[in-house]
């Protein structure tokens, strides 16, 4: 039997701004298979996580992850805006993500 992904493909596309100012304290997601604002319902309000590895272990792991919730669609082409608990530094633009599929309200 082959194994269950409890997460979805996505990736960090940005911080929301406007011409001039970023603010970076909201990042900007694509999820990978959604291309409407429709279908970004979905996932509101589920987890997002930013895994990554480091040189350094803490407790027997060098894995780390950087947690974050979906808060609103953004546009019309499927993408979201996320919150992460620690703000998400510029050079994960274009890094993939998780987006897990729970918390479900299904």
């Amino acid at each position: 039997m082959g194994s269950t992904r409890l997460y979805t493909k996505a990736r960090i596309t940005g911080h929301k701004r406007g011409k001039r100012n970023s603010r970076p304290n909201t990042s900007l997601i694509q999820i990978e298979g959604v291309a409407a604002k429709e279908e970004a319902q979905f996932y509101l309000g589920k987890r997002v996580a930013y895994v990554y590895r480091a040189q350094r272990e803490i407790k027997g792991s060098k894995i780390r992850v950087i947690w974050g919730r979906v808060t609103r669609s953004h546009g019309n082409s499927g993408a979201v805006k996320a919150k992460f608990r620690s703000n998400l530094p510029p050079h994960l633009f274009g890094a993939s993500c998780r987006v897990m599929l729970y918390p479900s309200n299904i």
